[in-house]
């Protein structure tokens, strides 16, 4: 029998259920999940959002092969003045290094959000480090490649450094399937169809 489960891992939680040491945090600290459940991608230590962890193989394959290109939404509070300039080179590729090997970003999506967008965006624990002379705010992305630390590095390539990284949407699913919850349990034929597949 196939399990799926959203989750929203909070920051500073590592996307696996092994501890690489003695105090990481990792998944098994937010619910008593079946053993062969792994997660269906992955979100580094410093992000937050949601995630899908199932023991059904051929979605991963599915969500996470290139050549499917599904789309992942993001939230990112930067340092700095969102321009339109970022916004544009954003939305036609950056240059940017990943593992030792330089990539260019596909076309992606980008836009500021207003500030009624990111009121009901819980505080962060810890919460971000801000410095009063430089200004921050909040840039929605949609993209549908991977690279590691992606979000991150195309955002400081365009003078934008990431304070806080949130997943809030793969595909049609969203953060707000869970309705404030950290697990939700679900089943095939509701997550199937939000997930295109």
């Amino acid at each position: 029998m196939f399990n799926y489960f959203l989750i929203n891992k909070p920051f500073g939680m590592l996307s696996q259920f092994t501890k690489e040491a003695p105090h990481h945090r990792v998944l098994s600290e937010l619910h008593d999940f079946p053993a062969d459940v792994y997660p269906v991608g992955r979100l580094d230590r410093d992000s937050e959002g949601l995630l899908i962890l199932t023991n059904d193989k051929s979605l991963n394959e599915k969500l996470l092969h290139p050549k499917n290109q599904h789309g992942r939404k993001y939230w990112a509070q930067v340092e700095g003045t969102i321009t339109d300039q970022a916004i544009d080179q954003l939305q036609n590729g950056v240059s940017f290094r990943a593992k030792g090997k330089d990539y260019r970003s596909n076309r992606l999506l980008a836009r500021p959000l207003s500030e009624e967008e990111t009121l009901d965006i819980s505080p962060r624990i810890p919460p971000v480090r801000f410095r009063k002379s430089v200004p921050d705010a909040w840039l929605e992305l949609e993209l549908t490649e991977g690279k590691n630390r992606q979000v991150r590095r195309i955002c400081a390539a365009v003078g934008l450094p990431v304070l806080r990284l949130i997943r809030v949407g793969i595909v049609e699913l969203s953060l707000e399937d869970l309705q404030s919850q950290a697990v939700l349990e679900v089943d095939r034929g509701w997550l199937l169809p939000r997930l295109n597949l």
